[in-house]
């Protein structure tokens, strides 16, 4: 039997010899020298022939990288939009629905099952918004133009490995512009280090399997330090104190409230480095359980 690969590679030299030949010289010597490296990193040569012999920039992603806003979202509005009435409806909507699923992986990691939802909520609607950009090509058009180049060429090297490892397809494995995947919206090397196997079929599908979703979750709490028994904190007043390991954070400054919070909070911004983040999931959390 022919090899996925092989075949792949068989399928894909002649378009990619073809396509080499009328790209833009600089960027098909830059993708000459990103392949070089993608093959010392183990990416094998059939998905480098299908993934770069055909790869374009998109302009649309320039676009996004250059255009992004000032963030200046006040907490107040960053929850009516994060964690809406809405949200929370479907959360216990979907909880209720998928709870053996959740508790599956949540359990024995000690996650409350809310908290994998809220985080599941949080970045993709609840698997409804995935991002629709071809990663590949999204993170080439980055790296090649200098955003954070150094960071993009990595992420890039690495959703080749996820390509090559078979866990998703080339055109399938979709993103927002600068990458993050899938219903966790994973970047490509937290995807190599954190996504998991939750059915047992040897494919990490954080796209469109639930069983890897909520497994990958779980995976990368545990994984980053999550304290089972131990809450991510609550709002309190606006004289309290913060005891040991804990942190008070007052996300709208001295005149607003005040949420003390605890070691697996700081687990949460392992996830994202954003207060405002971190605080929405903990209270998403507690009211999909309410």
């Amino acid at each position: 039997m022919i090899s996925r690969r092989l075949l792949s590679s068989v399928v894909f030299l002649a378009p990619a010899l073809a396509h080499a030949q009328s790209s833009d010289p600089k960027f098909a010597a830059w993708l000459r020298t990103l392949r070089a490296d993608a093959a010392k990193a183990g990416v094998d040569a059939g998905t480098l022939d299908s993934a770069l012999g055909s790869v374009e920039q998109i302009p649309r992603v320039l676009e996004q990288a250059r255009n992004q806003p000032e963030f200046k979202m006040t907490f107040e509005r960053y929850l009516e939009i994060v964690v809406s009435p809405e949200r929370v409806t479907r959360g216990r909507a979907l909880l209720k629905e998928n709870r053996a699923l959740v508790s599956r992986f949540a359990a024995p990691a000690g996650i409350p099952d809310s908290t994998l939802v809220a985080l599941w909520g949080i970045e993709s609607n609840y698997g409804a918004r995935l991002g629709d950009f071809e990663v590949v090509a999204a993170l080439a058009t980055l790296a090649y133009n200098n955003f954070r180049a150094k960071f993009f060429r990595e992420q890039l090297i690495a959703a080749l490995k996820i390509v090559s490892q078979g866990h998703i397809g080339l055109h399938a494995m979709k993103g927002s512009w600068a990458g993050a995947m899938g219903q966790c919206q994973f970047i490509p090397t937290s995807f190599l280090a954190y996504a998991a196997d939750g059915d047992g079929d040897g494919r990490k599908d954080i796209w469109t399997n639930k069983a890897d979703v909520f497994a990958s979750i779980a995976n990368y709490l545990r994984r980053v330090g999550w304290k089972p028994g131990l809450g991510w904190g609550g709002e309190v007043s606006t004289g309290a104190p913060a005891g040991p390991g804990e942190r008070l954070v007052r996300p709208s400054g001295p005149n607003g409230p005040a949420y003390r919070t605890t070691e697996n909070f700081r687990v949460i911004l392992r996830w994202n480095q954003s207060d405002f983040f971190g605080l929405a999931v903990g209270l998403l959390s507690d009211r999909i359980a309410a």
